[in-house]
């Protein structure tokens, strides 16, 4: 049994007007570094025994702290990155509605089996995603892990280790908080959700 710690990375230079940033490579904010060092500050309390994080800048500069706080080389994998949205990467929702009404509406009713135009498969995200926290427990039997990733990806994770049907991810679980904490216990594929969307500053 391994305990997974998922974290979306820190607020970036797009979060403000909402734009889908995917696996396009965004620079955190002031505030987002800010949340990264008090991200740091809990693993220093909680002491994970490891600390991964995907590819991509604005969740590597996030886990990098964690990491350094708990004397930990931070794991970086790929397979951690974002859902790739296409043609909707960089763009708000009304900018999408602007530019491809039709295509958002399908998306809208179901994102999985109406992805966005030229964007990634949210079934195929889903199983790199867990198949990454399989290994990640593989190798941290017994152990605490932090995975510092994405909104989109962790949701479709979430529903997938947890039985819930992936076109409904925007529903059951609408949002996650830049930092927040997400606890999973991981067990031979099965996933029991031990704390959700959880604040650092309460």
């Amino acid at each position: 049994m391994t305990r997974l710690v998922l974290v979306r990375h820190g607020e970036t230079e797009w979060h403000a007007e909402n734009r889908y940033a995917g696996t396009s490579d965004v620079a955190l904010t002031p505030r987002g570094l800010e949340q990264a060092r008090r991200l740091a500050a809990w693993a220093a309390g909680a002491r994970p025994d490891a600390v991964w994080c995907s590819d991509l800048t604005r969740a590597r500069r996030t886990a990098a702290r964690s990491a350094e706080a708990v004397g930990a080389r931070l794991h970086v994998d790929e397979r951690l990155r974002e859902l790739d949205f296409g043609q909707g990467e960089g763009l708000t929702r009304a900018e999408m509605e602007r530019k491809f009404p039709a295509e958002l509406r399908a998306f809208l009713d179901d994102p999985v089996a109406a992805h966005l135009p030229g964007g990634e498969d949210p079934d195929a995200a889903a199983r790199r995603f867990t198949g990454c926290l399989d290994d990640i427990a593989g190798r941290t039997p017994g152990g605490r892990v932090l995975v510092v990733a994405h909104s989109t990806a962790i949701r479709l994770a979430l529903c997938r280790l947890l039985g819930v049907p992936l076109k409904d991810y925007r529903r059951r679980f609408p949002s996650l908080g830049n930092c927040a904490l997400t606890e999973i216990r991981l067990r031979d594929g099965e996933a029991a959700l031990l704390e959700f969307n959880t604040p650092l500053e309460r």
